[in-house]
């Protein structure tokens, strides 16, 4: 894939670079808001790696500029860690997935490659699939099998983290901050409801659950 690095501190920055490119990924960088947008206009990239506090201008004010690009990069967003507001709003303004700091560099690289799926040439990102779950998300319609889900907004918003990246397990931590950010003090008891409500209408008689428990962990959508 071709990446872009958005990052100021420059032990980070050499870091993520030199681990991207032995991946054999092809590796751009810019340090500051203004030069990532430039860069992003005159060159093509399959995915950005973006800070969000940068000089010259913050990573939200970056995504806010590229957004109306035609084929705009995947992001992945690199967060101080407890930003939780940070995060969200930033998932909000249109990043893909976020990471915060400090990281490991394994999960970073599992992340990047995750997003890199998503970006095959053919797919159409409005489109999602994960066995024979689909979801519309543009007119947010979910089916399963040709058959039509009906689901709330909540039940809704949960399937597509989760098929975004099937097979992927998901704590309830991050379930609950993706689709309720800092609406209510977190409780996993909510998470299991909602996922319990998204069984009940996804699951077929006679076939294994679209979403599986992974014990001490979380959840995941079956692929």
């Amino acid at each position: 894939m071709r990446i872009l690095i958005v990052e100021d501190q420059a032990d980070i920055l050499r870091h993520v670079k030199r681990a991207l490119e032995r991946a054999d990924h092809e590796v751009s960088v810019a340090i500051d808001g203004p030069e990532a947008v430039e860069v992003v206009r005159e060159r093509r990239f399959d995915l950005i790696v973006l800070d969000l506090s940068l000089p010259g201008f913050d990573g939200m004010e970056v995504m806010k500029r590229i957004s109306p690009m035609d084929a705009r990069p995947r992001v992945l967003m690199l967060t101080a860690r407890g930003e939780i507001d940070d995060r969200v709003k930033g998932l909000n303004a249109g990043a893909d997935d976020y990471l915060t700091k400090p990281f490991d560099m394994k999960e970073l690289l599992a992340r990047v490659e995750a997003l890199g799926r998503r970006v095959l040439p053919g797919v159409d990102d409005n489109i999602l699939e994960a066995g024979d779950v689909v979801l519309d998300v543009i007119h947010r319609v979910a089916t399963r099998n040709g058959d039509r889900i009906e689901l709330s907004p909540r039940e809704f918003s949960l399937l597509q983290v989760l098929i975004r990246e099937p097979g992927r397990t998901f704590s309830r931590g991050e379930l609950f901050e993706r689709i309720w950010g800092r609406e209510q003090t977190y409780e996993a008891k909510t998470v299991e409801i909602f996922v319990m409500r998204l069984r009940k209408k996804l699951d077929v008689p006679g076939k294994p659950s679209a979403i599986e428990t992974v014990r001490g962990i979380g959840y995941k959508l079956a692929n």
